[in-house]
């Protein structure tokens, strides 16, 4: 059947099994997006206020779905607007296909209007990307995208249209759901070598990433945990992962991970780390870390291998199928006194309030309590991220989606976007600082457009808190432009946008409040008046390990 290259676009994505997509219009997509008006009754299209926006929220949607995200951009200043998406999304391997318009292929290469090599500029940040300049490939190309997009280590691919490329005619035959490639094959005598390392342990622990979540091996971690009685200690990566209201469960690892978790990793014998990378926010003293483990690290990417910390074995493949293979092969234990042990540690979850104003932690802990498990708590960066990641008792997988490796202040409101359409019956409740929310508070009037009942919670110290914190500790107290004395109304901000907006000025307010905004069922927004000096402990200095932990400020 004949079809134009926009057409094809459209069939491909259907194809795919996409319904929704996100992007925002220009001239050189124009063609595409005529596509999509033919297509509307198949597929969503959701128009953001800003291309950044579309991109966090193919990221959200991904995330929260488990899919791959879609998202739309025009050439040049639309196509580089993705950029801090894709790259959100490449550090955290979530699987997007971006599609962006280009000038038409005459005019390539002649700095024409709006042009821009973004093929170039996304190659660090992208698994690979394309620019099709012949139509005939250009279905092909797309299917490739998502095959790539899907396998192995996940992670986003671009493909540039040019505008005449949308245009063209050209024989279109329907194919079969692309399938991601099929895992590497485990080597079975290290599968073997790993049980006899967990058999002989006395003081084995688990350090666990969002590679389990990526894997679907929540199942298999929580059977292994269970089998040998072994404490678990997650990134903020794999938060979901393992049950964090579970016995075993010693929270989350790293700078500003408990005590419990830090120190039961430097004091085990072996340390089964699982889809998980050593990064600097966890293994901040890497020679020194876990220095008393034989080190056994279960992950899909070879690339990891010995990148951050030396380990004793590694394996490569699948980590549902490796660990299902351990569970045959290990021992079963009734109980440890290593476990108990653990259990003993203090968690130090101490923080300094400070000031006046409402306390972070009882906010994040009420949330908590007022949500079911399958709530999907979205957040952007900084120190309201880390009280979440603390304080929030997180039971499922994909029900805590953040930016992690690349640390992207502005992502959530797009992100809570994404999340809300690929999980339109669960509850998405953002929890953003008032420093990440106004690099993103355009993105209200998406909420508002799409009636999308997204509860918006912004702890406003009217610092940057988390910088501040910083200041306070390495820099001798010099706050250098960390506070910046914006004179924000939050409440009337909502409601210029029409949202309803609500205000927790003290303790005593928090629950009335939020159940109030939990059962608003539409958009709404509630500022939280926090004190600029509230900080999140305990933390492990940059290049530290846990005999440096700062449990008070």
């Amino acid at each position: 059947m004949q079809k134009n290259g926009s057409e094809i676009i459209m069939e491909v994505l259907l194809e795919q099994g996409v319904d929704t997509v996100f992007g925002y219009p220009g001239g050189t997509v124009l063609n595409i997006y005529d596509a999509l008006y033919k297509y509307q009754d198949k597929i969503t299209h959701v128009l953001t206020s800003h291309e950044q926006g579309a991109s966090h929220a193919a990221d959200g949607y991904a995330r929260a779905s488990g899919k791959v995200g879609v998202c739309i951009a025009t050439s040049g200043p639309g196509a580089t607007n993705l950029v801090t998406g894709l790259a959100t999304a490449y550090m955290d391997s979530v699987p997007v296909v971006a599609i962006t318009g280009n000038v038409p292929t005459s005019l390539l290469g002649r700095d024409s209007f709006q042009e821009v090599d973004i093929a170039g500029v996304t190659m660090p940040i992208t698994k690979h990307n394309y620019i099709v300049k012949d139509v005939t490939k250009l279905a092909d190309t797309l299917r490739e995208a998502f095959r790539i997009a899907q396998s192995g280590r996940k992670g986003p691919v671009l493909v540039d249209v040019p505008k005449d490329v949308s245009a063209l005619m050209c024989e279109y035959e329907p194919k079969a759901k692309i399938q991601p490639d099929p895992m590497p094959k485990l080597r079975l005598d290290k599968i073997q070598t790993a049980a006899d390392y967990i058999n002989a342990a006395k003081r084995p622990m688990i350090y666990m990433g969002g590679g389990i979540i990526a894997a679907g091996a929540q199942k298999e971690i929580l059977a292994f945990a269970e089998k040998l009685q072994i404490p678990v200690a997650s990134t903020s990566m794999g938060l979901g992962g393992f049950p964090s209201d579970h016995t075993l469960f010693t929270g989350m690892i790293g700078m500003h991970g408990t005590y419990m978790s830090n120190k039961a990793v430097d004091d085990s014998d072996v340390l089964i780390v699982v889809g998980a990378r050593f990064s600097d926010r966890v293994a901040g003293n890497r020679t020194g870390f876990a220095h008393n483990s034989k080190i056994i690290h279960i992950d899909l990417d070879p690339a990891e291998l010995n990148k951050n910390v030396n380990v004793d074995l590694y394996i490569t493949g699948d980590i549902k199928e490796a660990l299902s293979a351990l569970l045959e092969l290990t021992n079963e234990v009734k109980s440890r006194p290593w476990t108990d042990e653990v259990k003993a540690y203090d968690r130090r979850k101490a923080m300094t309030t400070g000031g006046i104003g409402v306390n972070p932690q009882k906010v994040i802990e009420t949330i908590s309590k007022m949500n079911s498990n399958d709530s999907i708590m979205v957040t952007d960066v900084g120190q309201h991220q880390m009280w979440t990641a603390q304080y929030y008792n997180f039971r499922q997988p994909r029900t805590f989606i953040s930016s992690g490796g690349l640390g992207t202040m502005g992502y959530g409101m797009g992100a809570a976007i994404g999340s809300q359409f690929s999980m339109p019956d669960k509850r998405v409740v953002l929890i953003t600082g008032d420093g990440s929310f106004h690099m993103n508070l355009n993105e209200l009037a998406t909420v508002q457009s799409y009636n999308l009942p997204v509860v918006i919670v912004v702890m406003n110290n009217s610092v940057l808190g988390m910088v501040r914190q910083w200041q306070k500790i390495f820099y001798g107290n010099r706050f250098a432009a960390t506070s910046p004395g914006r004179k924000t109304d939050f409440v009337k901000l909502a409601e210029a946008f029409g949202i309803k907006g609500m205000r927790i000025s003290s303790d005593d307010e928090i629950e009335s409040v939020l159940s109030e905004a939990f059962a608003y069922g539409k958009g709404v927004l509630v500022e939280c008046v926090v004190s600029p000096d509230c900080n999140v402990l305990p933390m492990i200095p940059p290049g530290g390990s846990v005999t440096d932990t700062v449990d008070e400020m």
